[in-house]
């Protein structure tokens, strides 16, 4: 600490430090869902995204991707000592 008697320490406000919850949303996040949404809803729903799949399969399935769960590949090798052969893995 300073020892400068003109120099206050700063103070933080109140919430400084704690962000948000756990497991909440981000505000924008969530508002331009809800726009998209909205949007989409607009726009006929299920036979819009119909007639896109239809139009332009490549966005269509792209977004397709997008709403899957996302997957890890996982690899377990066991040692047991004895050789593996090529691409045995």
């Amino acid at each position: 600490m300073s020892t400068d008697p003109a120099q206050k320490p700063k103070r933080k406000p109140p919430a400084a430090g704690r962000g948000r919850k756990k497991g909440s949303k981000n505000k924008v996040s969530r508002d331009l869902k809800e726009m998209i949404w909205g949007a989409l809803d607009q726009a006929g729903g299920q036979q819009y995204l119909l007639e896109q799949a239809e139009k332009k399969p490549e966005a269509f399935l792209s977004l397709v991707a997008k709403t899957m769960p996302k997957v890890q590949e996982v690899r377990v090798v066991v040692v047991t000592g004895i050789p593996l052969k090529d691409g045995n893995l």
